[in-house]
């Protein structure tokens, strides 16, 4: 069913609708100040509203909300944790968070609760983050599933209405069973309005792309590789790239950017190359592949109508993945007492609701989850896609695993030159886990 989004006026309300600016941690008094890492700008607003609240009922503790861009964050993190100058409470993923609680640098949940907290939080995150019998971090946000951000004029120019993109399937092999590549190649258009299914259409000179299909794990490669049946790891946590369902996905991929020619030049998602994000704010990318965190961005900054529509499906069906995040105490922190009660409060419905009621992210706190809803019915979006898509669907796991950012590291040379359409797709996948899986 087609979601209506917001057009360009409603975005400019959003504003009002947070109702904050970001206040100050503490009043200058108080005995001792703990710091607060996160990669999200719209969730550290949130955070700053959140940890006011907590120290004008803990005076004598003031927090200091820092953020490190998403790129740098894992890599910042880690030789800061390294060094013994790391951050008191820090956000941690499920890709990262094993070598944290092996290596014994962030505390087990059971070491800062007096009693048992995790009936209050999501199941599905406690899940994600249990390890050698212990809980490694309090439960702070969590994803929907992929959903089909779609830029409304970008559809108009294309001559492709909204409810087209309902139903939407692909398939790796079957073009009678794949109604997705050609909606994109209609949504596809080079400078004279040609479109991607146009004998004369031209790529060298594209003005609108129909949806990003690069290298992104969570909201592109996990999607597609579920949806066809594949797994991305084993149990053991090593890459499963050369799984006959899984190379099918990336061919698939692969071909929407070097083939079709309906996806942008795969050197957007490498580093210094604009991202999918950035193309659909500039409405040069028609519909774009994401999840809840991208909400507020794009409420705020799109200028132009836009909505929700849900995920394709695939040969097994839609399927996604609802990674989420916690916020861990750090083992070597100089103040443990202060950061229980810090932590007590970030996990409790009260100190969660800060991050819902201002739209910044799902919640992980099961009691908060209605504030969030509120927000965004009040701001005129449907956010249903992104939670429909996990009803009564398989999904798979998010990426996970003992020492994950190397063995991302060592692959992800030669997925450059896969995507890139530099080498053969089977012989890359090959290469890349061989290269991933010897870390492991």
């Amino acid at each position: 069913m087609h979601r209506r989004g917001l057009t360009a006026v409603t975005a400019a309300a959003l504003v009002a609708l947070t109702g904050c600016v970001a206040a100050d941690a503490g009043d200058g008094n108080a005995e001792t100040v703990l710091t607060l890492r996160l990669w999200d700008e719209h969730a550290a607003a949130a955070y700053e509203d959140a940890v006011s609240a907590f120290s004008a009922a803990n005076p004598d503790i003031a927090v200091e909300v820092d953020v490190v861009a998403w790129d740098e964050y894992f890599v910042a993190l880690r030789d800061d944790v390294a060094s013994g100058s790391g951050p008191d409470v820090f956000w941690l993923n499920g890709s990262y968070y094993e070598d944290y609680a092996d290596n014994r640098l962030v505390r087990p949940v059971s070491d800062l609760f007096d009693h048992d907290p995790t009936g209050a939080w999501s199941p599905q995150v406690i899940s994600q983050y249990v390890k050698h019998g212990e809980m490694w971090g309090v439960p702070q946000v969590m994803d929907g599933g992929t959903a089909l951000y779609y830029n409304a004029d970008a559809l108009a120019r294309a001559g492709v209405t909204p409810g087209e993109l309902d139903g939407l399937t692909w398939h790796p092999t079957d073009p009678g069973r794949d109604s997705l590549l050609p909606l994109l190649q209609r949504l596809t258009l080079d400078e004279q309005g040609r479109n991607a299914a146009d004998p004369d259409f031209d790529p060298s000179s594209v003005q609108q792309w129909g949806l990003n299909a690069g290298q992104e794990l969570q909201n592109v490669e996990l999607n597609f590789i579920g949806s066809n049946g594949g797994r991305y790891q084993d149990d053991a946590g090593r890459l499963t790239l050369t799984d006959p369902a899984t190379l099918e996905a990336y061919d698939y991929l692969v071909r929407l950017i070097n083939e079709h020619r309906v996806a942008p030049p795969a050197a957007e998602s490498n580093p210094g190359g604009e991202g999918p994000r950035e193309r659909f704010l500039d409405g040069s990318l028609a519909v774009y592949l994401s999840g809840t965190y991208s909400l507020a961005q794009v409420a705020g900054e799109a200028s132009f109508e836009w909505g929700i529509a849900e995920l394709p499906a695939g040969p097994a069906g839609q399927v996604t993945t609802t990674p989420g995040v916690v916020a861990a105490a750090n083992a070597a922190g100089e103040h443990p007492d202060e950061t229980e009660r810090l932590l007590a409060w970030l996990g409790s419905p009260e100190g969660n609701e800060y991050l819902a009621s201002a739209g910044a992210a799902v919640p992980a706190v099961t009691g908060a989850r209605a504030a969030y809803d509120a927000y965004w019915s009040q701001a005129g979006v449907d956010v249903s896609p992104f939670f429909e898509v996990l009803a009564g669907n398989p999904q798979i796991d998010p990426a996970a695993g003992q020492n994950f950012g190397a063995m991302i590291a060592n692959a992800k040379p030669v997925l450059d030159q896969v995507f890139a359409g530099e080498i053969d797709v089977a012989t890359g996948l090959a290469q890349a886990e061989e290269a991933a899986n010897a870390v492991v």
